[in-house]
């Protein structure tokens, strides 16, 4: 059985946040590596990147089928919620994106007998995009 779930942010939404909300904001969304991840050399934050995350995060609830806690209104109340932290976008050896799963999200995953995830992000300066694919056997 396959599973999928796409996602498609808007950059200039998660800069806002960064600006107006900052280290409490990027603490509640992203993982220590995932923020380090995506800051460049100079110590500029690259917001498409962290956009990309985002939206990787919602592509991966999606395709679980379960909702996303913290999101308020947006989370469906009928599904069980993964706290956003419990979706990490990591590196595998040769640096492609790959999801890191815990909590809620690791035990749906397992309930569904997810074998294999797939993640592609894409952005431009302005949107960023996230796709995963999940093979359960």
């Amino acid at each position: 059985m396959l599973y999928h779930g796409v996602d498609l942010v808007e950059v200039a939404r998660i800069r806002q946040a960064v600006h107006r909300y900052g280290q409490r904001f990027l603490a509640r969304v992203y993982t220590p590596a995932e923020q380090a991840d995506c800051v460049a050399d100079a110590g500029v934050v690259r917001f498409e990147a962290l956009a990309a995350r985002w939206a990787a995060k919602e592509a991966c609830a999606k395709a679980l089928g379960i909702g996303l806690r913290g999101l308020g209104a947006l989370a469906v109340a009928d599904r069980p919620r993964a706290g956003l932290l419990e979706i990490e976008v990591v590196r595998d050896g040769s640096g492609r994106p790959a999801l890191r799963l815990s909590g809620i999200a690791a035990q749906t995953a397992a309930a569904l007998r997810i074998e294999a995830l797939a993640v592609s992000l894409s952005h431009t300066a302005d949107l960023a995009l996230a796709s995963v694919v999940a093979w359960a056997g």
